[in-house]
């Protein structure tokens, strides 16, 4: 395996990280106006993510510096191209960063509602154009022979990708639904198993119907087994729902999430971004790659790196591992 081989696997792993931790952060986000019922218990599912939220988003930051390192021709067409829906996602990102530390900042009724209606659209656009943006990645768009893309805002916004921006929509909710249910106790675990069962169904029907058209598309026998993996794994968390297992249930939908981007990544190798005008214009991940010694480079740094940051953050998930309710929260804090 060469070395741009290695590295586009990489980078499948650390999107498959960012959406697996970032996932239930965003379906948090979008509970708390589906879930919570008064301010203590938005406190609540904002405090189940407070401390974790921003060493989740280090694995965007990963990915992509990973993207801009490896395969700057892959890095350059897609920020260019996807510029505006990008640009969107950063604001969003930003201005939802801004938002879980200036919330309790003040105790005005007007400026925390504010902030958490911020929280709430934040969560969900987010969550909605990363489903896009990669189902247009994996589709193909509008490249030309020079690897640019030549087409408009409109032109992804295609069926395929809005149904990908619905689906990881739905699977983030799904996802932090049980996420919630994990970190829990009392009256607000149990709506939030409840909606989980109701929301499940929803995402499984999406997810299916996305993975599918993607199979039938590009697809062959490693990312059939991925689809199957995905629709069982998401059906066997609906079930660990029901029997009140929250730790398998969100082992589960993380587990869909993992082979949903897994066989998003398998349908799209030796591609990096097909072009739908001419396959002979389509980034591979050798026309797209750095040179050979930029990418030995790079193997280097992230085999010293990578285990401390992720010995680092499992040490945070381990020391703020246990349930919160409403009886944890301060009067003081409205």
């Amino acid at each position: 395996m060469e070395l741009h081989d290695v590295w586009f696997v990489l980078i499948a792993v650390l999107w498959t990280g960012y959406f697996f931790l970032e996932g239930f952060d965003f379906g948090v986000g979008v509970l708390t106006k589906l879930l919570a019922r008064n301010r203590p218990e938005k406190r609540v599912l904002i405090n189940t993510i407070g401390p974790v939220w921003d060493g989740n988003e280090v694995w965007l930051l990963s990915a992509g510096g990973a993207t801009f390192a490896a395969f700057p021709e892959w890095y350059a067409t897609l920020f260019s191209g996807f510029y505006l829906p990008l640009l969107l996602i950063l604001v969003c990102l930003i201005v939802r960063g801004v938002a879980f530390e200036y919330r309790v900042k003040r105790p005005e009724e007007n400026w925390q509602r504010n902030w958490e209606t911020a929280i709430f659209w934040t969560s969900l656009i987010p969550a909605f154009l990363w489903g896009v943006a990669f189902g247009n990645i994996v589709h193909g768009v509008k490249i030309d022979q020079d690897f640019n893309y030549v087409g408009g805002v409109l032109d992804l916004l295609n069926p395929y990708a809005l149904l990908g921006g619905l689906v990881t929509l739905a699977l983030f909710t799904f996802h932090g639904t049980v996420f919630v249910g994990l970190k829990t106790v009392g009256e607000i675990r149990e709506r939030a198993r409840k909606l989980a069962l109701r929301v499940g169904p929803v995402t499984a029907l999406l997810a299916l119907a996305f993975l599918l058209w993607t199979q039938s598309d590009r697809g062959d026998g490693a990312s059939l087994g991925a689809v199957i993996a995905a629709v069982a794994s998401l059906v066997v968390a609906l079930v660990a729902a029901r029997a009140r297992r929250e730790g398998w249930a969100f082992a589960l939908s993380g587990l869909t999430i993992v082979a949903t981007v897994a066989m998003l990544f398998l349908t799209l190798f030796p591609n990096v971004m097909p072009s739908t005008l001419n396959p002979d214009w389509s980034l591979t991940v050798t026309n797209a790659s750095s040179s050979p010694y930029t990418l030995k480079i790079m193997t280097w740094c992230a085999a010293i790196a990578t285990p401390v940051v992720m010995v680092y953050q499992g040490w945070t998930y381990w020391v703020f591992r246990k349930r919160i309710g409403t009886q944890h929260i301060a009067e003081t804090v409205h």
